[in-house]
């Protein structure tokens, strides 16, 4: 086989071309990469089919053009190779679907002998990932290549043709079979992922509305900037999403920016990939430009086909000829900078962007003699410009490689804390469920133990203890148990309820000579709800009140009825409280020479947050009184 370029001037092509020595070979495949719009295209391929009518002619439009070792950007190059071995068959599909498009091209033009599926996809609507995953289920071992046709970066509306029919929407492709045909192929990426690890919220196929809890046009202003948000798309090509897909890190460049705050991308995402940002990695390129050659140099090779991202040619114009020229070294070299590249590997096709992808091609078995692996002098690599470029790409390098050092150290903090906790959970469920069997035994012999001798002041005060006990044992007992157990509704009689709770404080209140005294213009109130809640909140204020109330005081409990709520208020003659908005606040006591933990008044807290109960406290150097205020519920 035989690839010859032709870059289009004012010239008739056949004043440019051999038109007679082409037509001689029965197996002529025609490429027209153009980068002037659909206007010349059209011209290019009507002409193309009067003058080569057995050739199998396919194009695209572009954002640059590989001539050899030349890039060219608003040109057109045509790209003829000639076959001797090799059958060529050509199709193109526009079925509103992608991947409909891939099943049908892949039936209509793999044969069992097909070696190479070459296949441009418009750059506008197509789905590149679904359309490569419908030739995928048709075929998964023949090599795949190709990639999106461009429109200079416009994003408006792109062009694919076969033969004299140009479309703006579906694919075109051309099938290479043959026992003898040769092909190999390789990439290169050197895009890296930057910064953080990010979550896919919502997506549709390759339209992303949120990201970590953010619209995808927001996330692209807070990390990058509100001027790069807003030139979305033209700027999000290059600073992709970089997801892993089968062992591959794969860029996903922006295609269209919604009103609604989304993004297309060039391949399909999921909900819960975890994505970082990407920029191109200068330094990689710039020190090892011969990544994807350095894979097929010992391969046998007379043509090369090269289809590279847009974003590679305008993110460092100044080298992307560096990239390319080595290629010329060994063989005609030909393509297109696309919106999307085509790559088969390990049985799987995959969409990239931001890559460079190269298939060789060659009829003859003969390896190639020559090192071209060895080191390439590039021109300019130590100027100053290129010197900066590369600074600057490695303290990016070395703070993203700092940050994730710290986010994986703070990590393993996060991951022993739980455990820390979770295991501190075991233990206080053990350890309060143990609890209960000896403060039973205790109480019960203080009741046997004053039945047999008669009750007497120490009876009095070990019992008030143990009612303490049991106060500190429900309130722990609940903390532990809240997050794991259901705590329905109940009917309760709430004056007898709030009687019940007075009469068991009622001895350790005696014990500091203080007296309770309930007070509720109606005999009886029928609430709707959970006793254990009630109980934690009813006890936590008594014993509060118990701890707290001036010694030969008063306890007054108050039960109000209004339209829609009942009131119960907790009021004494106490110390006057200081900071009233703190008294919630788990851990904190006001005076540390009573005991206690500090927790009572932050757990009554969670509960009334939870049932929506209003809380109010008044404190002077009078009164204190604790009101709550609840809604009752039929």
């Amino acid at each position: 086989m035989k690839t010859v370029t032709y870059r289009l001037t004012g010239n008739s092509l056949s004043s440019t071309i051999d038109i007679i020595a082409f037509n001689m070979h029965r197996n002529l495949l025609i490429q027209v990469f153009c980068g002037q719009g659909k206007g010349v295209l059209q011209e290019v391929i009507s002409q193309l089919s009067v003058l080569f009518p057995k050739a199998v002619c396919v194009g695209a439009t572009t954002d640059g053009e590989i001539d050899g070792k030349n890039i060219h950007t608003n040109e057109t190059i045509l790209a003829l190779s000639t076959f001797e071995k090799t059958q060529i068959q050509s199709a193109y599909v526009d079925n509103g679907n992608s991947f409909r498009d891939g099943e049908e091209i892949a039936k209509t033009l793999i044969k069992e002998d097909t070696k190479l599926l070459l296949v441009f996809t418009d750059g506008s609507t197509s789905n590149g990932e679904d359309f490569l995953k419908g030739i995928e289920s048709v075929n998964n071992q023949v090599i795949v290549a190709g990639g999106m046709a461009g429109d200079n970066a416009q994003f408006i509306q792109t062009y694919i043709s076969q033969g004299d029919v140009i479309l703006s929407q579906g694919a075109v492709g051309v099938s290479l079979s043959s026992k003898n045909l040769q092909v190999h192929n390789a990439y290169s990426f050197n895009w890296s992922p930057i910064g953080v690890e990010h979550r896919i919220d919502e997506v549709e196929n390759n339209r992303v509305y949120r990201i970590d809890g953010m619209s995808a046009v927001a996330f692209y202003a807070k990390y990058l900037g509100e001027a790069v948000a807003d030139a979305l798309p033209s700027t999000g090509i290059e600073f992709p999403l970089i997801v892993k897909k089968s062992g591959l890190e794969i860029a996903r460049a922006v295609l269209a920016k919604h009103d609604d705050g989304s993004l297309s991308f060039a391949g399909n995402l999921k909900c819960g990939d975890k994505i970082k940002l990407g920029f191109g990695n200068a330094e990689m390129i710039i020190n090892a430009p011969t990544t994807a050659l350095d894979v097929l140099c010992h391969a046998p090779v007379e043509s090369f086909f090269i289809y590279s991202c847009m974003a590679r040619r305008r993110y460092i114009p100044d080298f992307i000829q560096v990239e390319i020229e080595p290629f010329s070294r060994l063989a005609t070299v030909a393509g297109f900078f696309t919106y999307g590249e085509f790559y088969h590997h390990d049985g799987h096709n995959e969409l990239f962007n931001q890559t460079l992808t190269a298939v060789a091609l060659s009829e003859s078995k003969k390896e190639q003699d020559v090192n071209c692996c060895e080191e390439i002098r590039i021109e300019g690599k130590d100027s100053e410009y290129a010197m900066t470029i590369q600074a600057l790409t490695h303290l990016i390098q070395q703070s993203t490689a700092d940050l994730e050092a710290q986010a994986e150290t703070l990590k393993r903090e996060k991951l022993f804390s739980q455990k820390l906790l979770s295991n501190q959970k075991v233990f206080m469920r053990h350890a309060i469920h143990e609890t209960m069997t000896p403060l039973s035994i205790i109480m019960n012999n203080i009741e046997l133990s004053a039945l047999k001798i008669g009750k007497n002041s120490y009876h009095a005060k070990m019992e008030a203890a143990m009612k303490n006990l049991f106060t500190i044992y429900d309130d722990l007992s609940y903390l532990v148990k809240k997050d794991h157990v259901d705590y329905p509704l109940q009917r309760i009689e709430l004056v007898s309820y709030l009687q019940n709770r007075i009469d068991f404080f009622r001895e350790v209140a005696a014990e500091v000579n203080l007296t309770f005294s309930l007070q509720s213009v109606q005999e009886h109130v029928t609430i709707m709800f959970n006793e254990t809640k009630l109980q934690r909140i009813i006890d936590n204020n008594l014993t509060n009140a118990i701890k707290y109330t001036l010694e030969d005081a008063e306890i007054l409990i108050s039960l109000v009825l209004e339209e829609s709520h009942f009131r119960i208020s907790f009021s004494s003659h106490s110390t006057h409280i200081q900071y009233p908005n703190k008294v919630f606040d788990a851990y904190y006591r006001e005076d540390s020479t009573h005991d206690g933990f500090g927790l009572g008044l932050n757990l009554v807290k969670q509960i009334c947050d939870e049932e929506d109960i209003l809380v109010t406290l008044d404190s002077d150097e009078d009164r204190t009184c604790f009101s709550y205020r609840f809604r009752i519920k039929v």
